[in-house]
Order: structure tokens, then sequence, then C-alpha cells
């Protein structure tokens, strides 16, 4: 089936290049190309709270980390990277909300994973490069394709068609021996209609964190054709990832059981992933190939119609394919002496005990792998009307997931009874989710403009098989109709000053790693309500923007992790996070610009109840768990001459709770890290167009923090029986010192 669905997108690609040829000129290839993503995104004079982002603002500082450490100094973020550099596994949060609930668009085609809900960054190395701009809607926002938005989205425009031929070769170097090397060109347009644009990427780094490596290779594809009326995209982009897995982080009771030094600013670049010991519980080394690798593979068919000066259309067609593992030495004395784990057991594996020299046997060492191996299918189908007064846009979408699971066993210990490269589990899942919506912009006057939106969206979900932490049967069957309404005004006081008020339902459904962790777990719903005041006068622009997200049964970080390093979300019953946000550019001097932005919030679950120590405890309203009641950021900007620009950039993170029970083992402490990048730039009249430089310097006062962590509790009911004794635990994931990234890229 998926070599059928790649056939048909290149027959409809090929057949409408055959199309009639007329001039074209650039600005209407950008309109169209904008087009791809009208669906999803809203307009300056929207009544939806969002920020873009331009391809120029984002080249300043790439120089290789992942796009949401790109996305640091936007309002509400809160960036985090497993391997310390920003490079692998990365993450992002925006209102205190985990990325599981943040909707990231392509192209207005779905990325974010359709069983886990998460967005992996890591898949998609590079994809910087590659992006024309974007636009990040904090709350609700407005209708989007794939899961609902539940504290932002983040929807991507990738290359537009290019008017000129170009081509780019960037090369960039720094600490922890990271470097990337990218290769772009664009064909520009060819007989006025054709263009033909890639990127080749390769990014390497050993990471902050010991082992912590990323080996990151990537392409993007495109060919499109363009006429007045007519936009025509294929676009195939993809990777393949292996890193180093380190996303257990730093647990420092783990740390001490193992002999080493619990001190997280003595010891914080020790990673414990792959760590081997012999049969007497001495260190013996760490295992070499402890990775995951992981492929993926999009293609995209886009075709955007202007039938005539009121109505067009838009198809979106998409085929993912992903394939990988992670691959893990199970020890037998780590996981049986240090974790208390089953993994490491016969029984485990269901298998029986064997005789070796005369003795029982029933645990052993051994090397697993477990895979994904998964299909995504995507048709999206838009029509715009707009006129004077409106500006409507109608549209449904569907989407088919099928996903398989399973695990090998490709080395061990013993020889037993299961095969090497045999199958120790396997389980599937498949998830349709079809939606359909209506939005629009009614113009009223000069000073009167509304918005409504309406989706209906209907979600099947099913398993079957094994789950792969416990090999115990996984079967779940649900299926979920969703009504999510949304309405706004926005009142243009003057020419400088407009306010804004929209109200938003949307309810979400929970991912396979909730269903797996409790099989009762509920769909999530959020009423959000934004009052906002934009003001502009010549070059200075301030924004304000309140909110109120009310929840319920809103599915938090517990601040657990479960056994592959993914957080553990819970249902919280009522909770709610209300706050104002507020961001600036002011122009100091015609050369200094200062970027302000703050958030202050107050995020609580209504009622917490737990079990402590054998007893249950009502702690009443508490923090929502990685949820900080104060975030800010700032860019100083100094441009002395046209072509060097000097940027310091400031961010401040506020006190936060790794759990919902605000445990003071859980406590993360506030941080300020100051990062410092220069860009300059040549201007040639030889090979090269142009000939940039690129410094970005992170951390520049070498601030020892923690971005993110886990906390996790059990009870003690052997050690004094009758008695119940809750044990607490916590995990960090320290953040890079000072380091550095320079680079250079030459245009033609």
């Amino acid at each position: 089936m998926k070599n059928l669905f790649v056939i048909l997108c290149l027959t409809i690609a090929s057949s409408n290049l055959m199309a009639q040829v007329t001039p074209s000129d650039s600005t209407k290839v950008e309109k169209l190309d904008e087009v791809l993503v009208k669906a999803v995104r809203v307009e300056a004079s929207s009544p939806i709270t969002h920020t873009n982002v331009r391809k120029e603002e984002i080249a300043k500082r790439n120089v290789g980390q992942d796009i949401p450490v790109l996305l640091n100094f936007l309002p509400s973020v809160v960036t985090t990277s497993d391997a310390g550099a920003g490079i692998g596994y990365t993450g992002i949060r925006i209102r205190g909300v985990s990325a599981q609930s943040t909707n990231v668009t392509i192209n207005g085609i779905p990325y974010s994973d359709a069983e886990s809900l998460g967005t992996f960054w890591v898949n998609l190395g590079d994809f910087a490069s590659s992006v024309e701009n974007l636009q990040v809607q904090r709350g609700v926002g407005t209708s989007t394709n794939g899961s609902a938005a539940f504290g932002a989205s983040i929807n991507i425009l990738t290359d537009a068609v290019s008017n000129e031929a170009s081509g780019e070769i960037s090369n960039s170097f720094g600490s922890f021996n990271t470097r990337k090397h990218t290769v772009k060109f664009s064909t520009g347009l060819m007989n006025d209609h054709f263009e033909i644009a890639g990127r080749l990427s390769n990014i390497e780094s050993d990471g902050y964190i010991d082992r912590a490596s990323t080996s990151l290779k990537s392409y993007f594809l495109q060919g499109s054709y363009v006429d007045d009326h007519t936009l025509i995209k294929a676009v195939v982009f993809g990777g393949n990832n292996i890193t180093y897995q380190s996303w257990f982080g730093f647990d420092p009771a783990t740390i001490a059981a193992i002999g080493e030094n619990p001190n997280i600013n003595e010891n914080r670049q020790f990673n414990i992933g792959g760590i081997q010991f012999d049969n007497e519980g001495n260190r013996t080394g760490f295992y070499d190939n402890q990775v995951d690798n992981y492929r993926q593979d999009h293609y995209q068919l886009h075709w955007n119609e202007k039938l005539n000066n009121n109505w067009s259309t838009t198809l979106g067609l998409n085929y993912t394919y992903g394939r990988g593992y992670f691959e893990e030495y199970i020890d037998n004395y780590y996981y049986s002496n240090i974790l208390f784990a089953p993994d490491a057991t016969f029984d485990f594996l269901g298998l029986e005990p064997i005789t070796v020299n005369g003795e029982a046997v029933d645990s052993m060492d051994y090397i697993r792998q477990r895979w994904l191996d998964n299909d995504y299918y995507v048709v999206n189908a838009n029509v715009n009307y707009r006129d004077q007064k409106w500006d409507a846009v109608a549209g449904i979408s569907f989407s088919h997931y099928d996903g398989d699971h399973f695990g090998e066993i490709i080395w061990a210990e013993y020889a037993t009874e299961l095969p090497i490269g045999e199958r120790y589990y396997e389980g599937n899942g498949k998830k349709n989710d079809a939606s359909v919506f209506a939005k629009a912009n009614y113009r009223l006057n000069d000073k009167f403009r509304f918005f409504g939106d309406l989706q209906v969206r209907n979600v099947n979900y099913e398993t079957s098989g094994q789950e792969s932490s416990s090999l115990e049967p996984f079967n779940v069957d649900v299926n979920y109709t969703f009504f999510n309404p949304k309405a706004g005004i926005t009142y243009r006081a003057n020419d400088n000053n407009s306010l804004y008020f929209s109200y938003a339902r949307t309810n979400r459904e929970p991912s396979r790693q909730d269903f797996e962790n409790n099989p009762d777990v509920k769909p999530e719903e959020l009423n959000d309500f934004e009052l906002g005041w934009r003001h502009r006068k010549g070059n200075f622009s301030f924004n304000a923007n309140g909110f109120l997200m009310l929840y319920n049964e809103q599915l938090v970080l517990s601040g657990q992790l479960d056994d592959v390093g993914s957080p553990i979300r819970t249902n919280s019953g009522e909770s709610y996070r209300v706050g104002l946000e507020l961001e600036a550019i002011i122009p100091v001097t015609p050369k200094l610009t200062l970027q302000p932005n703050a958030t202050i919030s107050a995020n609580r679950n209504r009622e917490t109840i737990i079990s402590f120590d054998g007893a249950l405890v009502n702690l009443g309203e508490t923090a929502i768990a990685f949820s900080p009641d104060f975030i800010a950021a700032n860019a100083i900007v100094y441009q002395p001459i046209n072509n060097l620009q000097l940027s310091l950039l400031s961010k401040f993170v506020g006190e936060q709770f790794m759990s919902n029970t605000e445990a003071e083992l859980s406590r993360l402490d506030s941080f300020f890290v100051n990062d410092f990048n220069i860009t300059y730039t040549i201007e040639t009249n030889s090979i090269f167009e142009s000939v940039v430089f690129t410094g970005l310097v992170n951390n520049i006062f070498n601030e020892k923090y923690v971005s993110n962590g886990y906390y996790y509790t059990f009870d003690d009911d052997f050690s004094n029986p009758g008695t119940v004794t809750t044990i607490e635990g916590a995990g960090f994931y320290p953040q890079a010192t000072t380091n550095f990234l320079l680079g250079l890229t030459l245009n033609f």
C-alpha cells in the first residue's frame, strides 16, 4: 500500500506539470506558498495569540542545534536537551505544557506522532535549514490537523519556491566535537514555472553528557510547478538518527548505589546508560551500542489552485514511513540489584530456568532491540473564499496510522529456548483520525473583525498484542467524537492599537503510553480564554495577553518516567492556568534594539490526593508539574554597521516542581542563562554572492543549571513488615556549561 501511495502522488504531480504555461511573478509565487498553511494559521489581526518567526531570524543562530532550542527565547517557552547541548533529543514546553500536548504540523500535515502524541525533533536533523517560516500559537489556537493543541501549536512552512537559482554551503563546528555540514541548492524558476530545490545535511556531536553522542543525516528535496493560478509541490524529506541513550538523566540515589559521586555539581556529566557489571557487582564498563537508531521518510504532495479572485482550493497528501529501534544491554546484576526490575529474569521473558555447570540459572545478561515500524497516511482538502468582508476556510482531514511494536534479542549470555533474532513480544496499534472544520474572519467595518471556528473530530484507536515493558496483553479499543468550537473579536481602536478577545474549547485523546500506564485514562478537555492588546507605532511594538485555561482531566506530567525514559502523564481532575504574557520590540537607537518578553502565571491543580506512608493525604491545591510561575527572556541587538549584528540573549526560568505534589525533592531551582550571538556578512562580487560568519557562545557565565528531570516514589513494605514507608527519588538533566559554535556559510 505504501508503494501505491507514493506512485499515486508522483502520477498526480506528473499529470499536473503538463498544465498550460503562463507567465508568473514572485509575489504570486510567495502568496501561493503561504496558502499551503492557511488552514492552520491565523492572520496578524486575528484574536489568536501567536508569534511568527521568519527564516532570516532562524538563520542567525542555526549552527546545528534543534528547532526547540532555536525557539527558546519566544514567550512562555522552556526548552531542554537530554544530551545537554541542544542536539539530539530536545524538548519544548510552552505555558508549562509538554510536547505531547503541543500540535506540530509541517505544510499543514500533522508531524506529532499519532500514537505517542510526541514530537521527536531528533528525526528532523537540520530541518531549520529548510524552514521558510513558522508560527507558534499559544493556547488552543485555531483548529488544526491532527491531535488538538492543549497549550500551543507550531506550524511550519518549508522552503518557498525560489525565482532565482542559488546555492549554499554551510559548515559549523564547536564544543563537544560538534560539527554540521549542509549543502543546499535551487534551480530557480526554469521556463518561469518549474523549480527543483534540495538539501543534504550531516550533524555530529559527542554531547555534553558522557557518551551522549548524536549522528543525524537528513535530506530535503522538492519539485514545484507554478503559474498565475496553480502551485504544485512534491516534497520529500527525512533522515536517520543514531543517538547514544542519555534519557535516564542523573539520579543521585542510583548513582550512589553503583559507587559514583552523587553530587550533581561535581559529577553532572555522568551517564548511567549502558552500564555493565560482572556477577560480583564489579563495574566492567559501558556497552558501546546503547543507541537509538531510527529512520523516518516523508512524502508530501500539495496542490493549490486559485479558481478566481474569490475562490481557491488546496489538496495535501502525505505518506510517512518510520522504522527503527533502540538497543539495550540488559545487565543482570544492574537490573536485579540496583533497579530491582524483572527485565533480566527468565520469567519476564517467558522462559523456564536452565542448568549451567550443575547450577540452576533463571536470569542472565542479554542485548535487546525494541522496534517500531509504522506507516502514516494523511489527506487534507480545503476550500477558501475571500472578498472584502469575508475570509473563510472549510476543510476535511483524514489520517491512518498503522504501527508495529516488537522486540528482538540479538545476543544472550546463555542459550535458551528463545532463538537469537526471535521476537519476544509483538504488538500493533492502529489509529484513524477524521475531522471536518469551517472557520471564518468577518470584517464588519474598519473597527470590528469577528472570528468563528467549528471543528468536529473523530478518533478511533485500537491495539493488539503485548505491551513492551511488562509483556502483558495490551488491548485498547476506543472511539472518541469531539466538538471543538472557537470564537473571537478584534477591535481596532486606531492605527496603533487593537484589542482582542477569544474563547476556544478543545478535547484531546490519551496517548498509547497513557493507556499503558492506566487503562482507565480519560480524554482531557480545555476551555481557553484569551484577552489581548496589540500596540504598533513605527518600529516600536508591544503586546500584552492575558489567558485563563480551564482544564478537566488534564493529562499532566507526573514527574515519573516509564522504562524507556518517556514521561508518564496522569489525569489531574480539574486544573487551571492563568497568566499574563508581555512582549515588546523597543528601538533604543537606530542601531540598538531591545526585545524583551515575560510570562507571569499561576498553574494549579484544584485538589491533589496522594497515598503517602500507607495513608491517603489531601494536599489541596498544588502547582502543576513543570510549570514555572515566571519566565522571562530578552535580546539586546546591536548593529553597528549593516552587515554586522551582535546579540546578547538572556533567559530566566523560575522555580518549578517535577511533581504535582510540590514534594521538596522534586523542586527545580530557577536559572538565568545568557548566550552571545554574532553574525557578519561579506558581500562579494566573485564566485560567492556572500560569505556569512556566525558565532554562538551559549551560557557565557557558566551557569550550572538543570532544566528538566523526573520524580518517583515507591512504597517500602518489606524493610519493616506491617509498616509502609514511601521512598522518594528524583533524577535531573544537567545542561551544558559554557560552550560555543562557529559557522561559515557560502552563498552563491
